[in-house]
């Protein structure tokens, strides 16, 4: 009898991690294309990635730190993907957050403003002309009790990006870095 049952515990303990473990690995949940409640940043970014790394085009890319002296230099990106991720990662399509972003249109310009301030992705700005995308503006701000930091990110889809990224650390201090890749065919 005591067999039986240490069998059926560890059998019950055994589906229990397994399912747990199961959940855990289930990836991020977005809405299908069909249900999309808000602009498809995530779907752009990946296309345009995708075109512009099988384009292999060159990029003037200044970086400047913390306000002192920039460096450019003209780069090959092999990874588009990599290099706008933090676009990417923007995208507010997640059935979670179908209540957490009003929409505002105003002739070319539709942007989407968090009702969340704890949510990462606090304004998008959209412009569009006859369906295609010209301008993104994105502002994204996190603040927890280590650290907060405050980005922008610009993108002019074939010709410009712009990563302006302001942080302050705790006992670290305050950092900014400014990433301007300008996009050549």
């Amino acid at each position: 009898m005591y067999n039986m049952c240490t069998r059926h515990i560890k059998l019950f303990a055994g589906i229990l991690l397994l399912s747990v473990n199961l959940n855990a690995c289930k990836p991020d949940v977005r809405e299908n294309g069909a249900a999309l409640k808000f602009f498809d940043l995530k779907k752009l970014i990946h296309a345009d990635s995708a075109r512009l790394t099988q384009a292999k085009v060159r990029v003037f890319k200044t970086v400047t730190h913390n306000n002192s002296g920039s460096q450019t230099k003209q780069v090959s990106i092999a990874d588009w993907g990599r290099e706008l991720n933090l676009f990417a990662a923007s995208d507010i399509n997640k059935p979670a957050w179908r209540q957490s972003y009003t929409t505002q249109k105003a002739g070319d310009s539709t942007t989407y403003l968090a009702t969340d301030e704890k949510l990462t992705m606090q304004r998008m700005v959209v412009y569009k002309k006859q369906g295609k995308v010209l301008q993104i503006h994105i502002t994204n701000t996190t603040k927890n009790l280590l650290s907060q930091s405050a980005e922008q990110l610009i993108y002019y889809p074939d010709s410009l990006y712009i990563i302006n990224k302001q942080q302050q650390v705790m006992l670290l201090g305050r950092n900014s870095y400014l990433i301007k890749g300008i996009i050549k065919h």
